[in-house]
């Protein structure tokens, strides 16, 4: 019971799980708006506004900073995670989803074929990031990382 405790009570998990949530949530909420329906799914998928992984990494990098010092090995660290994460999701995963998104209408255009479709399921076009979704994922990681150490941790 310990360990659990522990984990409950570490700030570094707390800070990346509530940001996670809190940008997966608005992100819920974002598309629920824009397409007039509610998706749950969307809740744990990757792509739109805000970054989750973005927020995630960012409050990591915000609390390891705030607790162990912006001169820390630690924030070091989590600093130079936070760059990887942000640039793999607006660089290789936003043209993943570019090309995705080209894929799809290529095989729609050539799938006359009914009895052996090129493709049954569409490529998954929510994969990266723009610019602006990943600025306010780590708005949103700093945000988070900030209160729950002022005010909460």
């Amino acid at each position: 019971m310990n360990f659990i405790s522990a984990l409950c009570s570490n700030p570094y998990l707390l800070s990346c799980l509530c940001a996670w949530l809190t940008a997966q949530t608005v992100k819920t909420v974002i598309h629920a708006v824009i397409h007039k329906k509610l998706e749950i799914r969307r809740l744990f998928g990757d792509g739109g506004m805000p970054s989750g992984h973005t927020a995630t990494v960012t409050a990591l990098a915000a609390t390891c900073g705030l607790n162990a010092g912006f001169d820390s090995a630690v924030f070091a660290v989590s600093a130079i995670l936070t760059v990887v994460v942000c640039r793999d999701a607006v660089g290789v995963r936003r043209e993943t989803e570019k090309q995705a998104k080209l894929l799809n209408k290529v095989v729609d255009t050539l799938n006359t074929d009914e009895k052996a479709p090129l493709s049954d399921e569409p490529l998954n076009i929510f994969i990266g990031h723009t610019p602006l979704q990943i600025a306010v994922g780590a708005l949103i990681g700093i945000g988070v990382a900030v209160i729950l150490h002022f005010l909460v941790l």
